[in-house]
């Protein structure tokens, strides 16, 4: 009887402890672990095999749907729906269809504004300088006095714009912020739209009779403001494609980034009674190195290239309406520029608990700061980060476009054929 009492007893210890009894049940004992290992072993190399399999169902169905979409639309067809298309996903949403909702109904809805960034008194300033070499006139290939028809007060403003409008302006550091990336955009080598394009194949082009600017809102504050140093009637969104200023991370460290930045623009140079003259450089570009709070600006640049032989193009009208003829030409700027003199610097100095110290108003000589040199913890190469910010916005420039021989060697090489393509002038900067 007490043998039957230890047994019972041990059986259900045993049942609470399958362990310590040798209970061989899945999970538990060592066996359980080696299939359990082996499964995760299974796992993981299958999990390449299943993120490419993935990969190829989502490419197929795109490749069917644009077959679908070229048997259904047609080619022309294809390419109006791709234009709207934004995300390359053959799916129009609310927001890309809003181009044809205005087109067809005449209504544009609010636009959302950025907020703008103000002076802040108490903040840091920078100090940034205009130099300017006018238009070589000689460059022009054939606008002369007489040609054509060119009158002289067609170009009355091209040619008296010799010099920067304002020589020296002094800004908020604050309101340099518009450059920092958006928070999905941190990483070096990204870009993003500081100014978005509102152009495409429904909306066509701005007019060209017009005098005075929009006024500008939001990011376009800071950007109409250093233009406005050149000239006083810049406009922000110029009338053609590609329109717009796209921003790309070339460094970065804990504390700064150092921006790369495209901006496409133009000026109206005439008055009344004169007709519009348009000048168009192909871009200004240049670099801002701020922090990442964007209270403190080491350095700014923003130039147009003057590395081709004609770097601006110019219209001009014959008469006030939008129909009238229009004149084109081409011609050579050698500088335009912005550069800061140095790092912004706070116009006040507080001690640990808050008291002033010094300023720039009560100091007679000027405040002496030392700034650490910085060093990046990550960084492309200034072509690179060029590069990305032309193929924002010329899709068509991440193909290689190459010379003759290097075209012809590239295809022997990869065993491609050559597709040449002959052109009058570049596909980019204003054919500059």
């Amino acid at each position: 009887m007490a043998a039957d009492v230890d047994k019972a007893q041990e059986d259900e210890d045993g049942s609470r402890n399958p362990v310590q009894n040798g209970n061989s049940r899945l999970g538990t004992s060592p066996v359980s672990w080696v299939w359990r290992g082996m499964w995760i072993l299974v796992l993981v190399g299958v999990a390449p095999l299943l993120a490419y399999g993935i990969k190829y169902y989502q490419d197929a169905q795109l490749l069917k749907r644009h077959e679908d979409s070229v048997h259904i639309l047609g080619a022309e067809g294809l390419f109006l729906f791709s234009s709207l298309d934004t995300d390359r996903d053959f799916y129009l949403s609310p927001e890309e269809f809003k181009p044809i909702v205005e087109k067809l109904t005449g209504i544009t809805p609010p636009m959302e504004v950025d907020e703008e960034t103000s002076f802040d008194p108490d903040g840091e300033t920078l100090t940034v300088v205009a130099n300017m070499q006018p238009l070589q006139l000689d460059s022009m290939t054939k606008s002369k006095d007489g040609f054509l028809g060119v009158s002289h007060s067609s170009l009355s403003g091209l040619r008296s714009w010799t010099s920067p409008s304002v020589q020296s302006s002094t800004l908020s550091a604050n309101q340099f912020k518009v450059f920092l990336p958006p928070k999905n955009k941190v990483d070096v080598g990204a870009t993003w739209w500081v100014i978005a394009s509102e152009l495409n194949i429904f909306t066509g082009y701005l007019p060209n009779n017009r005098y005075h600017p929009p006024t500008p809102r939001g990011k376009e504050v800071l950007i109409h403001s250093l233009l406005s140093m050149f000239h006083p009637r810049p406009f922000i969104k110029s009338r053609f494609a590609p329109q717009g200023s796209v921003a790309c991370i070339r460094a970065s460290n804990d504390f700064y980034f150092d921006i790369y930045f495209r901006i496409h623009a133009e000026f109206q140079l005439n008055e009344v009674p004169n007709f519009p003259f348009w000048f168009t450089p192909g871009q200004f570009t240049g670099n801002i190195v701020l922090s990442k709070d964007g209270s403190h600006v080491r350095h700014f640049h923003l130039y147009v290239p003057n590395n081709r032989s004609l770097n601006v193009d110019m219209e001009w009208l014959y008469g006030s309406s939008e129909s009238s003829n229009m004149e084109v030409d081409i011609g050579y700027l050698p500088q335009m520029e912005l550069i800061s003199t140095g790092p912004s610097t706070p116009s006040v100095i507080f001690d640990e608990e808050g008291n002033v110290i010094d300023s720039k108003e009560s100091s007679k000589d000027p405040i002496q700061f030392v700034f650490e040199d910085i060093i990046w913890t990550s960084e492309i190469s200034h072509q690179e980060a060029l590069h990305r910010m032309e193929t924002t916005f010329y899709p068509f420039k991440k193909v290689d476009y190459l010379p003759f021989s290097e075209a012809f060697n590239r295809a022997q090489v990869e065993n491609k054929l050559v597709h040449s393509i002959l052109l009058w002038g570049a596909l980019d900067d204003q054919s500059c």
